[in-house]
């Protein structure tokens, strides 16, 4: 049996460690966003045989009159380019003047263009797909552990949860802070989708272990509460790191072999479903604990 509760101060300390360490890194470096929320045009090209010089490439751009361009090295023989928002014209234009310099030793592999518009409108929708998915599994939670409002009201399940929830979205967020300020990683709408997800699971090995904890109030009415949250965790632990477990194999599968544009989703998502896989059994259950000996 693990003695969970017995050391709540330390998963305590841990998290809150954790979670102050990733607002210090957003705080400090914020996230790197990706066209999706600032506007532009994202161009990947590779290249036949030897990667040209980076030099050679930029000539070609400020010749097309894209001055303000940003080429990073993408793989071995490619490079992935930003620039502001352009047209079709301007786009065919660069193509153009790129087949001239390169000849068929070049070739366009991805384009996306973004306008302003749209990426404030993303900003806007994110902010609140995240507040709305919040509020409602709160609610949902309340509502679903109606039948135990003793010794805890109803309601204070679901604030737990959303609590182990915050620190799930917060520490995954601090590290794609570090990672944007270090390695240049961005983010973007599949970041948040990723987010979203993490939420999703998050609650869903939460609402496991908080089932179990209303199953045994309902049986053991005479147990005291500690007792049943330490027992409830106990019985649920070796389900949630089977499923935690399983999950991540496919995830870092498919890190190591997917392509170079889903990896920051897939780590992301790593990172996250590990965070949701320790609150679950670490935090939120520990919360109600808490809050239980506030209110005696």
């Amino acid at each position: 049996m693990i003695h969970v509760v017995k050391h709540k101060n330390f998963w305590f300390i841990f998290s809150g460690a954790l979670t102050i360490l990733s607002i210090i890194a957003i705080s400090m470096w914020g996230l790197k966003p990706a066209i999706d929320f600032t506007g532009g045009t994202l161009i990947e090209m590779q290249f036949t045989g030897a990667r040209p010089e980076k030099v050679a490439v930029e000539e070609v751009f400020q010749k097309t009159k894209f001055a303000h361009v940003q080429l990073q090295p993408l793989g071995d023989s490619g490079f992935l380019a930003r620039l502001p928002f352009i047209d079709e014209h301007a786009h065919a234009e660069l193509s153009g003047n790129m087949a001239g310099a390169f000849r068929d030793a070049w070739r366009e592999e991805r384009f996306d263009t973004i306008g302003p518009s749209v990426s404030k409108e993303l900003k806007t929708n994110t902010a609140y797909a995240i507040f709305y998915a919040a509020l409602a599994i709160t609610l949902y939670i309340a509502w679903a552990f109606r039948r135990v409002s003793e010794p805890v009201k109803s309601w204070k399940y679901g604030v737990c949860a959303i609590i182990a929830l915050l620190h799930d979205i917060i520490i995954p967020t601090g590290v794609f802070a570090v990672l944007g300020r270090f390695m240049g990683i961005e983010v973007d709408v599949l970041f948040v989708t990723a987010l979203l997800t993490i939420m999703g699971f998050s609650v869903h090995d939460t609402i496991v272990t908080f089932d179990r904890i209303r199953e045994n109030l309902l049986k053991r009415r005479h147990d005291g509460f500690e007792t049943i949250v330490e027992d409830s965790i106990n019985q649920t632990i070796a389900r949630s790191i089977n499923t935690t477990f399983t999950t991540l194999l496919a995830l870092v599968a498919v890190l190591l072999f997917g392509g170079a544009v889903i990896r920051p989703f897939v780590l992301a998502l790593i990172i996250g479903i590990t965070s949701g896989a320790y609150s679950s059994i670490f935090l939120a259950s520990l919360l109600l604990v808490q809050w239980y000996r506030r209110g005696r």
